[in-house]
């Protein structure tokens, strides 16, 4: 197994799909879809590709850390407590651990993602 990976923006397998569990949902009826291309450390980093359809979502981050990589798409971050900030392609943003906010996906997202888990 090599130790670089490169993270294809535009797989074509066959993505995993999920929605929103009913606690996490706000608005709307977002549908999530992920490619999930490496993991490592025991499954403690994970890397790939995320998207999201229209709507609103709490996120809570818990212990982990999310780098996100926008490709396309527009969202809203609000972070309890804080300000709201907005995202779209070619941006980059961290989601440390304790973020607690709401997620906008204002136009359907695309992102690279990275996580590690504590």
């Amino acid at each position: 197994m090599s130790n670089l990976i490169a993270i294809d923006p535009n797989p074509t397998f066959a993505p995993k799909e999920s929605q929103p569990t009913p606690e996490r949902l706000i608005s709307g009826t977002p549908s999530f879809r992920s490619w999930p291309q490496d993991a490592s450390r025991d499954e403690k980093v994970l890397t790939g590709v995320w998207e999201a359809t229209p709507g609103e979502t709490h996120s809570i981050k818990g212990t982990m850390f999310e780098y996100c990589h926008i490709l396309s798409g527009r969202i809203e971050i609000e972070e309890k407590g804080g300000a709201t900030q907005s995202f779209g392609p070619g941006d980059t943003f961290v989601m440390k651990p304790g973020f607690v906010g709401v997620w906008r996906t204002i136009e359907t997202v695309r992102k690279v993602y990275v996580c590690v888990y504590d």
